[in-house]
């Protein structure tokens, strides 16, 4: 089928390539007029407005949303629904919230458009492995895009799935990047405790390895992080800054609206949050209070480190470069915050 998408970053564009493989037809859009020749190169067909591009597309058209949440999206969306008919689909494929998923959906349906939350899962490593996709929305539009979903899916039958009403499946992938979390905060307070135990002279990508196979903890995030630490065990070329781009903020605050505790997705995101300060505001003021009543010793802070922000990895690009933080160049001007996540935060500096 002919479909339309909008945003050809790194999972947009590695998606509009996978359906091109699986023969689909793609008109692609996107701010970046280089991103649009990329997908053009691969063999979609461009549109430099979102006139060209609806009008590619036969009717009932489907348009498949991959931008960054909020605003872009809310934009995108609106503008998009301005200009196609009764009977046409909008397909969210980004990481909104649900709750505007839930908004957006009836001011849609009041327009005679149909609209498809579609929480995606994979990353840069869609375009070769499929992604999985939580999908919420009216049951005659999911049915429709049935071929595209079973393209995008690591089979044609696993790996995608209807929710239930709009709004389910972003609900459903907000709470699996909750999970995301707390698994990787596992794995990284369990190497980190491994790396203090100097005494054994423990090989850390032995172990990870090792755990790889048989383990109860082998997963296929232990496979990426045992590939990872086969350049460098160390990371010593890596600040600890730790990006969160919302939904497991969004997790945490949905568990309090429920009364369902979720004390390890909680705490890994505030561990997160704390890892986007180099100086703790709360850890001087500890400092000054042990201070001011034990007359103890304090460190003073001199300098704070310099940091930089290397590339993302870039859409079509091998994934393996995401193993290395030395596989692209160092970021330069004011693109660090997006690039390290839609809410991600620079890091606090010290006073």
């Amino acid at each position: 089928m002919r479909i339309g998408m909008i945003g050809l970053g790194k999972m947009g564009g590695n998606m509009v390539t996978r359906l091109l493989q699986g023969g689909h037809e793609v008109v692609g859009y996107d701010l970046f007029p280089a991103n649009v020749q990329a997908a053009q190169d691969r063999g979609a067909l461009p549109a430099h407005t979102l006139d060209e591009l609806v009008a590619q597309l036969p009717a009932p058209r489907a348009v498949w949303v991959m931008v960054p949440s909020g605003k872009a999206t809310e934009d995108t969306v609106m503008a998009l629904a301005a200009k196609l008919e009764a009977g046409d689909t909008i397909i969210d494929g980004g990481n909104s919230n649900y709750k505007d998923t839930q908004r957006r959906a009836a001011t849609l349906e009041g327009m005679g458009l149909h609209f498809v939350d579609v929480g995606t899962s994979g990353g840069i490593w869609g375009l070769k492995e499929g992604y999985a996709m939580m999908i919420g929305g009216p049951e005659v539009a999911v049915s429709a895009l049935r071929p595209v979903f079973e393209t995008l899916a690591p089979t044609p039958t696993t790996g995608w799935d209807r929710m239930g009403p709009s709004g389910s499946g972003h609900y459903v992938k907000m709470v699996h990047n909750g999970i995301e979390y707390g698994m990787m905060q596992a794995y990284a307070e369990g190497f980190e405790l491994l790396h203090a135990k100097k005494d054994f002279g423990l090989d850390l990508g032995n172990i990870a390895e090792l755990w790889r196979h048989g383990s109860v903890v082998r997963s296929w995030l232990l496979d990426l992080t045992a590939d990872a630490m086969k350049g460098d065990a160390e990371f010593n070329d890596l600040s600890d800054y730790v990006a969160d781009s919302g939904e497991g903020r969004w997790t945490v605050l949905d568990s309090l609206e429920l009364g369902v505790p979720t004390p390890v997705i909680t705490l890994s995101v505030q561990m997160r949050l704390r890892s986007q300060q180099e100086v703790s505001y709360a850890g001087k003021m500890l400092s000054a209070m042990r201070r001011a009543f034990g007359g103890h010793a304090v460190k003073k802070l001199d300098e704070a480190a310099t940091t930089t922000t290397v590339q993302e990895v870039k859409p079509h690009s091998d994934p393996e470069a995401g193993l290395s933080a030395d596989a692209a160049p160092a970021v330069k001007g004011g693109d660090e915050a997006r690039q390290l996540g839609e809410t991600g935060q620079q890091p606090v500096k010290g006073d």
